[in-house]
């Protein structure tokens, strides 16, 4: 026993020294060339264990995603400012709408291996400055890489973006099937640096947890 809880706290200590260098090391390592002018404004919303990334609605990103109006999004909707993409694992992203229900089954795929998926959330106005609310401007190119990014994430089928079906929270939500697969190590944090990186911003080396990759983008952007 003893043993077992001497291998265990070594194993605890090193995933905290891997997550504590994960957020001092940016990555990339050195600073890009300069940007151009950020001329976009998007939105890294964050929970304590998830972030997500808002993408404010024009006519060209409506025409980009325009497959999830065909699944009833109402992206049109006059009220609508934001797209807010975020991916994760299917089985806790589906089977945990809310926190009551959480289950151990789920828990247990999130933590060892599970399949993904995309979430896609139609919002109003975002109140800024906000603790949950990081904003970022970023210029028309690395605007485009963003988007790239966010829509090679969804796994394609014979008609395009693989919607689920009677899967959502709301009328303002949907599920889509994700290239990728979701564990522990590589989980929805991890998505989100990813893409803020193709944006043209740094993040830490290895940003697990929604705090960690807020602390590397205060350190680095």
């Amino acid at each position: 026993m003893r043993k077992f809880l001497r291998y265990l706290a070594m194993l605890v200590a090193a995933v905290v020294l891997a997550a504590a260098l994960g957020t001092l090391v940016p990555r990339p390592l050195w600073p890009a060339a300069a940007r151009g002018e950020g001329t976009r404004h998007i939105l890294v919303l964050r929970n304590p264990i998830h972030t997500d990334i808002a993408v404010p609605l024009d006519d060209g990103v409506r025409r980009r995603f325009a497959f999830l109006a065909d699944a009833g999004l109402p992206i049109e909707a006059p009220g609508a400012r934001y797209i807010v993409f975020g991916w994760g694992g299917r089985a806790f992203y589906l089977e945990t709408p809310t926190w009551s229900q959480l289950k151990a089954a789920p828990v247990l795929k999130a933590l060892t291996i599970d399949a993904s998926v995309m979430h896609v959330d139609v919002a109003g106005a975002i109140k800024e400055p906000h603790p949950a609310v990081a904003g970022f401007d970023i210029d028309e190119a690395h605007f485009a890489a963003l988007l790239d990014h966010i829509a090679v994430s969804f796994r394609q089928g014979p008609g395009g973006p693989m919607a689920i079906e009677n899967a959502g929270y709301s009328t303002y939500d949907r599920f889509y099937e994700a290239n990728g697969h979701f564990n522990a190590l590589v989980g929805c944090n991890i998505w989100t640096a990813a893409a803020l990186r193709a944006a043209g911003l740094r993040t830490g080396w290895w940003n697990p947890l929604p705090v960690t990759l807020w602390w590397s983008l205060r350190l680095y952007d």
